[in-house]
């Protein structure tokens, strides 16, 4: 989770993530090259005397201020539209979870698992432990199991919802009537947070998300206690 004075991204939990940290220093760097020449350009204009009263036309700075940012833009579209296809990609996914986002909480269903279901609602102020997090802890978290492929099945029973996860790279738009999914792959163990991140009312991105990372054992051992 995001840390006080933490002006970068999350560390990455999932190689989906790691790719999308890679895709922003790219276009990051692109950018700041790009401020850097316009910036000196813009300041040897302001401070040089150089005029010439026969120009009226230049066709080869013309093409070249054509075709360069062109092959920049290439340089983005390109890295983007492959992580694009990455992040549709399901591969033979281990453990189906299915999340229903509800007016202020959410429902889970694991679909491998016969009647595996519970709601999470956000734990109030209140009713807190001390190592807590305000707005962001639940009663009920999902336990996932690491280094397997996860699929979710994401939708709504009212309004829309967002199911996102910045440490997985995950965001899945809830909108009632219809099915989305995604795949996402853990490889360490931890807890992860979330929150609704679409505009579907007030108070809406309080309806948080968490995420319990567990070694494969652990997660058999935990579905066995669930099962009814």
């Amino acid at each position: 989770m995001s840390t006080w004075a933490n002006l970068g991204l999350q560390d990455s939990a999932s190689p989906l993530m790691e790719q999308l940290i890679f895709f922003h220093d790219h276009a990051l760097l692109i950018l700041v090259m790009i401020t850097v020449l316009v910036g000196y350009l813009m300041f040897m204009l302001f401070f040089n005397s150089y005029i010439n009263r026969f120009l009226l036309h230049g066709q080869l700075i013309e093409m070249i201020w054509t075709i360069l940012p062109a092959i920049i833009l290439l340089f983005i579209a390109l890295p983007s539209l492959r992580l694009l296809y990455l992040l549709d990609e399901i591969n033979e996914p281990s453990v189906t979870l299915k999340s229903i986002g509800h007016q202020w909480y959410w429902s889970y269903e694991y679909s491998d698992f016969n009647n595996v279901e519970f709601d999470s609602y956000m734990i109030p102020t209140n009713e807190l432990e001390n190592d807590g997090f305000r707005l962001l802890d639940v009663d009920n978290r999902i336990v996932l199991p690491m280094n397997s492929q996860i699929r979710i099945l994401v939708t709504a029973a009212d309004v829309i919802h967002s199911w996102t996860i910045p440490a997985l790279g995950v965001k899945v738009d809830g909108t009632p009537g219809r099915l989305n999914q995604t795949n996402f792959f853990i490889n360490r163990p931890g807890l992860f947070y979330g929150q609704c991140s679409e505009i579907c009312g007030a108070n809406h991105s309080f309806m948080p998300i968490v995420i319990e990372s567990v070694p494969v054992n652990n997660f058999i051992k935990w579905i066995s206690n669930n099962v009814n």
